[in-house]
């Protein structure tokens, strides 16, 4: 039977530290035949996203932060329409053919999809999900560390194929000392981790077979007899999804972004991440190869899975209420889809004793850094990782979080934000639940409570510039009105936008807004100055929100100004590393001295 209660947290504990330790020990050096993946590939969005991921594997590469002697690579999509992560997956298919052709049928591959453009965590934006900075490790761990650390166990028990993963969540789990997640079954095989009914409406949900009775072990291989995409709870019940705890009722539930499960609780097997096996992978390449080019939007979870199966039916390639963008294409290409992959079996892996955490919002990164002690607990997150600053108090609970700077002992950090890769002076006051990112900030200044505020620099006709992104945590920047006239109902700060150009002395009109002119958000609004220096970038933005706390006008009228789009455009992958890498040397730098006086 599954570990219970706290015992069921400490074996995750355990089994996510000997994960980190081993990997840890493959850091900088070279990898052994079958040790490792012999490839780990990850998606970008445009040319521009995929130079600064190739930007960064190098300098990770040279500073030997991961394992050596594998090949890592960046697929871009295709210029022209979005494809979405299951159109990446296939645009990945075709480039691992051409660059190794027949070689990779012999290779197992990490491909990882981090070709967002983070709108809901835009200090993740210019440098990708992938590369997000997570409390702890020295040098940082990033989410592309975790992940390998987290998988650490897999190469080594998978036959040829691919496993699909994406670069926002992390799987905890912890099963037997002598067992091994297996990925060796023909077709496809997912991970399946117990949740709340609630978390399966916004998460794929397992139909297991019938007669596959679940024994309860932290580990169980079981074979799926239909896949359903963020189903309705009535759905569930309708195929048979749901599951009554019966004499697993002592099992502590997976938590991560759920809401812990009651002991008489309902739950559903959900998703995280699957593999293909290579046979899998050919079918899907020669139908890339067929319809030569993808214009439409598919999902790697929603469309390949709900083919698979006995169970499966063709009705989900006519349900387009999960899509973003609907597409006359997308219909016929699902059913193709479905037409091709059917008969395929959907292997599941159920991990009764594991966890799922999602870390692609503003308000999961916050809770997960600072006040979420069962993550804390299971990965060592620290609440000062490896940075200069002596001032946060040593409390319980809700906490913040300084990643990779040097803050004065004079600035004061409020509870529940994150400081991250950022110099601040002593007369700085960050207020709670604040994200600060990529800042220098050496004059007295006051960030309100709910501030986003996050550094950018850019490279403009040549000259190197500063823009800084700032507004409110809970600010929604993917909302968007098609016209003028509904600017009101876009919200900055918790404040009409409408006032909010008042207070800034800008005008309502179609040069307020870059990229498409039908579809107008805060994240093409221009309002964003541009500056020299990095300091005085930061300065300007917090002006803009103090005029807005305050009512107070502050006119942008006299600067350049710029859309977070269009930063993206002009940044500078470069300097925005190299500030990261002066940071880390002074840190090291300040360590060693204090190891000679302590000495």
């Amino acid at each position: 039977m599954a570990a219970a209660g706290a015992g069921a947290g400490a074996a995750l504990r355990e089994a996510a530290q000997r994960k980190l330790r081993r990997f840890s020990e493959l850091r900088g050096k070279p990898v052994a035949p079958g040790e490792f993946w012999d490839i780990v590939a990850i998606t970008a969005a445009d040319e521009k996203q995929e130079l600064a991921y190739k930007q960064q594997l190098s300098e990770k590469l040279k500073r030997k932060e991961l394992p050596l002697g594998v090949q890592y690579h960046v697929f871009v999509d295709p210029a022209g329409a979005k494809i979405g992560n299951g159109g990446s997956t296939l645009c990945a298919l075709r480039c691992l053919e051409k660059l190794y052709g027949d070689k990779w049928n012999s290779f197992v591959i990490l491909l990882i999809h981090s070709g967002g453009y983070s709108q809901r965590l835009p200090n993740a934006s210019a440098l990708g999900k992938i590369f997000t900075a997570l409390p702890f490790g020295n040098p940082i761990y990033q989410m592309l560390e975790l992940k390998l650390a987290m998988y650490i166990d897999f190469p080594s028990h998978m036959n040829p194929g691919i496993l699909v993963t994406c670069a926002d969540d992390i799987e905890l789990y912890s099963i037997g000392e002598c067992e091994f997640i297996r990925f060796d079954k023909p077709g496809f095989t997912a991970l399946a981790h117990p949740s709340s009914l609630t978390v399966g409406t916004t998460h794929g949900v397992f139909v297991l077979e019938p007669f596959s009775a679940l024994e309860y072990r932290d580990l169980e291989y079981k074979c799926c007899h239909r896949f359903l995409h963020k189903p309705s709870i009535e759905k569930m019940h309708q195929f048979d999804a749901v599951y009554r705890p019966g004499n697993f009722s002592q099992q502590e539930f997976a938590k991560g972004d759920t809401p812990s499960l009651k002991l008489d609780s309902e739950y559903v097997y959900t998703d995280s991440l699957f593999y293909m096996d290579h046979k899998s992978a050919k079918k899907l390449l020669a139908f890339y190869e067929e319809i030569g080019t993808l214009k439409c939007e598919i999902d790697a979870y929603g469309d390949f899975l709900q083919a698979l199966g006995p169970g499966a039916t063709v009705e989900y390639t006519r349900n387009t209420s999960n899509v973003t963008k609907e597409d006359a294409e997308l219909v016929d290409i699902r059913q193709r889809i479905f037409h091709l992959l059917k008969g395929t079996s959907l292997n599941v892996v159920v991990l009764n004793n594991s966890k799922f955490y999602h870390i692609g919002t503003t308000e999961e990164y916050l809770f997960h850094f600072t006040s979420d002690s069962n993550l804390k607990s299971e990965l060592g997150l620290q609440s000062i990782a490896f940075s200069i600053f002596s001032g946060i108090p040593k409390c319980h609970g809700n906490t913040s979080c300084v990643i990779q700077s040097i803050l004065d002992s004079g600035c004061s950090v409020a509870t529940g934000s994150v400081v991250e890769y950022s110099r601040l002076g002593p007369d700085v006051s960050v207020g709670e639940n604040c994200i600060i990112s990529g800042c220098s900030i050496i004059t007295a200044a006051v960030l309100p409570a709910y501030s986003f505020v996050c550094s950018l620099s850019l490279k403009m006709n040549g000259y190197l510039k500063y823009s800084t992104m700032a507004f409110g945590v809970q600010d929604n920047l993917k909302k968007n009105i098609k016209t003028l006239s509904d600017i009101k109902l876009l919200q900055f700060f918790g404040v009409s936008f409408l006032s909010c150009l008042d207070i800034w002395n800008l005008k309502v009109t179609e040069e307020l807004f870059s990229g498409n002119k039908t579809c107008l958000s805060l994240w093409n609004a221009r309002i964003f100055p541009v500056c020299s220096s990095l300091s005085d970038s930061v300065t300007t933005s917090l002006k803009m929100l103090n005029g807005i706390q305050n009512k107070s006008a502050f006119s942008l009228n006299n600067y350049q100004l710029l859309s977070i789009e269009e930063m993206l455009v002009y940044k500078d992958v470069e300097d925005m590393i190299n500030y990261r890498e002066q940071i880390f040397q002074e840190i090291t730098l300040n360590r060693k001295q204090l190891d000679v006086k302590t000495s």
